[in-house]
């Protein structure tokens, strides 16, 4: 169960919700990260007035491209710096979550009714995003490079006597990064990130809630009372609540997603050299699809991992 819950008779731990949160970030990042290297390299080419000019220009055609020109683990670029940043970022978000839905259970009990939970939901979601995001920031910078680059990884410059290094990997980007561009740069897009993920992951827990019970109402699940337990709603209920949830959650924020890559990357010019170069007013919605597919996917596998394994740690415990 995402969420505090006072009329839940299994009652998980704080390390029991952090484990949950940790599963649940691997998992979802192991099965979708091609779609977020595919969705990365889509915001940080600059959108081109003449097709022609543009690399990548669909998911299918992007995923062909990058696996014939990079090789297939080319679509996991970036994996090892990611899942630092998903099960940070998992464990802190659902821990923080867990706590703060639980305080205003209790410093504000008539906000349980169900008509208010949504807007609990969104309010605990936006401080709980913000805080993960904080804290795991440093490792989505280094993710976001290392995915962005392109191939060779030792490019030389033009009217220069030196080759610039690209990065080779994790240990060697944070060396790079800090040596060349300060320890600043580990929170480039800072700024415009909080200001997208607060809404955004309010919104996230707000629609699954919303979902959610709507899935209930469809399905004639049973009401709320004093007996219910986890697994009132089915993995696939929660699927399908997960996926509504971050595709509407995400089709709201996305050009504020766009700027945070955007500025994620400059000073990086160099390993982009390859890529579009004009864009207008459309460049902001740039990669849009594959954002909102990736959304969809990695919310449903996010809430979902997490509400089973919340379901199977509570089983265990009784």
């Amino acid at each position: 169960m995402v969420g505090f819950d006072p009329l839940i008779k299994e009652k998980l731990r704080v390390s029991e919700h952090a484990l949950a949160g940790a599963v649940s970030g691997a998992t979802t990042r192991l099965i979708c990260q091609p779609l977020d290297v595919i969705k990365i390299r889509f915001q940080v080419e600059p959108l081109s007035s003449h097709c022609s000019r543009a690399k990548y220009w669909g998911v299918s055609q992007a995923a062909l491209l990058i696996a014939k020109e990079e090789g297939v683990s080319a679509l996991w670029k970036g994996h090892v710096p990611a899942q630092l940043l998903s099960v940070t970022f998992g464990v802190t978000q659902f821990v923080t979550f867990e706590m703060l839905t639980h305080e205003a259970w209790h410093l504000a009990p008539s906000f349980q009714s169900d008509h208010y939970r949504p807007l609990v939901h969104f309010v605990c979601g936006a401080a709980a995003g913000s805080l993960a995001t904080l804290i795991s920031f440093p490792t989505d910078v280094i993710r976001t490079r290392l995915v962005a680059q392109g191939e060779p990884k030792v490019l030389l410059l033009v009217n220069t006597s030196h080759r610039t290094q690209v990065y080779t990997g994790i240990i060697h980007s944070f060396k790079m990064i800090l040596k060349e561009e300060g320890i600043g740069a580990f929170f480039k897009g800072l700024s415009p990130t909080l200001l997208q993920i607060a809404p955004h992951a309010g919104a996230q827990f707000a629609f699954y809630n919303l979902f959610k019970g709507l899935w209930k109402s469809l399905n004639h699940l049973p009401s709320e009372d004093a007996t219910k337990r986890f697994g009132q709603v089915s993995a696939v209920g929660s699927l399908v609540s997960g996926s509504m949830a971050g595709f509407c959650a995400k089709a709201v924020i996305y050009p504020l997603d766009l700027a945070k890559k955007r500025l994620q990357v400059q000073g990086f010019e160099q390993a982009r050299q390859r890529f579009g170069k004009e864009e207008k007013l459309a460049g902001l919605f740039k990669g849009l699809w594959p954002s909102l597919l990736k959304a969809a996917a990695t919310t449903a596998l996010h809430f979902c991992v997490y509400d089973e394994t919340c379901k199977f740690l509570g089983a265990t415990d009784t």
